[in-house]
């Protein structure tokens, strides 16, 4: 049977969904309603390729092009995720769905084509050496997962939890972005925009909580997870100085790993780390091991593959301008810059 491939139309969404849901390869973020997201918070053109046989998905290569001034032209899969690329029910499949990616980059006239792949695809792919995941398994047993955490960081949960802090679900997403645009300032990066929290939220329901942290009537720290299957990945997290004393954040990642557990859930994805980083550290502290993420890259236009990450040394000076903006100033600026950071 030929092999047929177009772009996800209005309609289709529901065998997206459940080719995503049965491949052991895809990931939340090949999901369809990023495509949604990415339209609706930052109307950035989205392309999400499907292979089709008999009317039967076989393969699909979720992608989206980002365009600035100051970041340059890019179509990656996917922007503002860790995870992207092909996934497919063979290797025929695959080639053709990144046969049309590279033809769809050309046509488009991006610098690169950039697949955030958790396996390397096999080629003349380049590739960037940046970033790692950290996955692990986790228990039904809430003593069980303690336990497992290495005996320092153990401390620090426990740390927490005598200081009386209270974690809770929020139903709605605005306490989150107070703490955590002030946090992602504190460290000197540009907010996102609040209506991709508020879209975030609307599209995918359920699969997307937040839990809040509060030190009697102070929010303190906050995470929003996404659920996939039996995964679940704190992906948003952000908090206010005052947990650094109570060790807010090691009270919420335990948490959220114990609420996990207990509802069933059986891989706690901590979600991508850059290499000497502060979050890289504190991540191999919990016991979990850095698993090296593949960002492989087709060049169109770039000569070299593009770096735009904190860790480039011409964003230096503007991440320690960041930080001393006044918070209200950070956050109305913020949305315009995160739009294209992707």
């Amino acid at each position: 049977m030929s092999l047929k491939i177009g772009e996800l139309e209005s309609g289709g969404e529901a065998a997206w969904e459940a080719f995503v849901a049965a491949h052991p390869e895809a990931t939340f973020f090949h999901r369809a309603g990023w495509r949604t997201v990415l339209e609706r918070a930052y109307r950035h053109p989205t392309h999400f390729l499907q292979a089709e046989r008999d009317g039967v998905v076989t393969g699909i290569l979720p992608l989206a092009q980002v365009k600035s001034l100051l970041f340059g032209n890019s179509l990656a899969s996917t922007p503002f995720c860790v995870y992207g690329g092909v996934v497919a029910e063979d290797k025929a499949t695959a080639e053709v769905l990144l046969d049309a990616a590279r033809e769809l980059a050309r046509r488009l006239g991006v610098d690169a084509l950039e697949l955030r792949n958790r396996r390397p695809l096999e080629g003349d792919w380049q590739e960037k050496d940046l970033y790692a995941t950290f996955r692990k398994p986790i228990s039904a047993d809430a003593e069980e997962n303690l336990k497992a955490i290495p005996r320092k960081q153990r401390a620090m949960v426990r740390k927490g939890i005598k200081a009386g802090l209270v974690a809770e679900e929020d139903p709605g997403w605005e306490r989150l972005y107070r703490v955590y645009s002030e946090s992602v300032r504190n460290l000197g990066t540009p907010v996102f925009p609040r209506r991709y929290f508020r879209i975030l939220r609307e599209v995918f329901g359920d699969d997307c909580r937040v839990l809040m942290v509060r030190h009697g009537e102070e929010d303190i720290a906050g995470v929003m997870s996404f659920y996939f299957r039996d995964e679940v990945l704190p992906y948003y997290g952000g908090s206010r100085p005052a947990a650094r004393r109570l060790k807010g954040n090691d009270f919420m990642y335990w948490e959220l790993m114990r609420r996990s557990g207990e509802e069933g859930i059986r891989i706690f994805d901590y979600g991508r780390s850059k290499k000497g980083t502060g979050a890289w550290s504190f991540k191999k502290n919990w016991g979990f091991d850095p698993e090296p993420l593949h960002y492989q890259y087709h060049l169109v236009r770039a000569a070299s593959v593009p770096e735009v990450n904190p860790a480039n040394p011409k964003y230096r000076l503007f991440i320690e301008g960041w930080k001393k903006l006044p918070l209200p100033v950070a956050n109305f600026l913020g949305p315009f810059l995160a739009r294209n950071l992707g």
